[in-house]
């Protein structure tokens, strides 16, 4: 049987070593695979005014699955400064290269698990009664709808005439900002439709369901925003209903649910919300398991198949010069691990997963965020753990 093509995408900063190491780990896990990179990120905005080419979109079109490290976004101006300067001027708009690629293949389905690892220094505490100290597991998947909402791009600043008028015939609107020139005004929208709002409450529904949790949350604030939280939360009430009345519907407001996040982290299974809140709340509950270093994340079209697994940190630019890379790799294996779950290998995804819990529960390898120390090149003589030697740790125990 051929091997399986993988799009290697190590975007920018540490991108790059936290996915080498990944592969590491997975080829020591059994996993052979043809790997073939990707250009996307920083530099090639610079340099050509696009930091998603189409030679790249051709690539995950034609293989289907890729391993992604990290992107540097910045905003509008400050992108366009440091374009080339044969660039300048002509009209390029820096957007992040992956918004751009979830939009472009519609991989709508997001989902974040964050679950606790025995052992990791950085897993939340809380006291409990008598003054008893606590560290619940939190056992948590979010599902967030990755390609509308807020993060949907449709934006403006001075919006254009027919917007503007548009917007005034909303009575608020016209009550509240009708009388502001339009070129003070900046507008985002967000925009939620009936498909995608059904496609990821029902992916959150049956991985409830084939994992065995007893509760989906729709987390997101339909006493404000009415129509948009409204109309995810009504149709996961009909959902639930007709097809999952096994499985407890849960409703929350994200901001009580970022209190409740610290109080009673352990009562919650599946938690689904729109782009914004989703993107919120996975990072609060990464937190509560050590942080961005150990949060992993999938990306995915039921439909064509094609799919992107990230950690969710982002680039970190202040560490990719150092001359040994010192950041966690955890949240790039895990990553890895569920790119291994969804093309049918979960067997070695399993393996890897019990190695990397063997690691951090053992606790004689531990990279620097592990150990609580600031991330200067000097963390290493002090006791911590490369992105390198973290990766041989777990490749030892494989």
């Amino acid at each position: 049987m051929s091997k399986r093509t993988i799009v290697t995408l190590p975007g920018d900063g540490i991108g790059r070593s936290v996915l080498d190491a990944s592969i590491r780990v997975l080829t020591a896990a059994g996993f052979d695979a043809n790997y073939v990179e990707g250009d996307i990120g920083w530099e090639f905005w610079k340099n050509e005014g696009n930091p998603l080419p189409e030679r790249t979109l051709k690539l995950l079109k034609e293989h289907k699955i890729a391993l992604f490290g990290a992107i540097t976004s910045k905003p509008k101006d400050a992108a366009a400064a440091e374009l080339d300067e044969s660039l300048q001027n002509k009209g390029y708009v820096y957007s992040s290269p992956i918004v751009n690629l979830r939009q472009h293949f519609g991989l709508d389905i997001c989902m974040r698990p964050c679950h606790t690892y025995k052992g990791n220094p950085l897993n939340f505490i809380r006291r409990g009664k008598g003054n008893e100290i606590e560290e619940p597991l939190v056992d948590v998947v979010i599902f967030r709808q990755n390609t509308e909402g807020l993060y949907s791009g449709i934006e403006w600043s001075d919006p254009p005439e027919n917007v503007f008028q548009a917007l005034k015939s909303h009575p608020k609107f016209e009550k509240n900002f009708g009388n502001i020139p339009k070129n003070e005004i900046s507008i985002s929208t967000r925009v939620f439709t009936k498909n995608a709002v059904e496609r990821i409450l029902t992916a959150a529904f049956e991985h409830a369901k084939k994992y065995n949790y007893k509760s989906v949350t729709v987390c997101e604030k339909p006493n404000v925003l009415r129509e948009t939280s409204g109309m995810m939360y009504k149709m996961a009430m009909e959902i639930q209903s007709e097809r999952y009345p096994e499985i407890e519907l849960w409703n929350t407001n994200v901001d009580a649910q970022m209190m409740w996040l610290t109080k009673n982290p352990e009562n919650y299974g599946v938690i689904v919300a729109g782009n914004l809140f989703g993107d919120i709340i996975s990072d609060g509950f990464a937190g509560l398991i050590g942080g961005l270093g150990f949060a992993c994340s999938a990306q995915y079209n039921p439909d064509s198949g094609v799919a992107v697994f990230e950690p969710t940190h982002g680039s970190a630019p202040k560490y990719a010069d150092f001359p040994v890379s010192i950041v966690n790799p955890v949240a790039m294996i895990e990553s890895s691990c569920m790119m291994l779950d969804f093309i049918g290998e979960e067997q070695k995804a399993k393996k890897i997963r019990s190695a990397v819990a063997a690691v951090i529960e053992e606790g004689k390898v531990r990279t620097y965020d592990m150990m609580k120390m600031s991330g200067t090149p000097d963390v290493l003589e002090n006791g911590a753990a490369s992105t390198s030697e973290m990766a041989d740790a777990v490749i030892a125990k494989l």
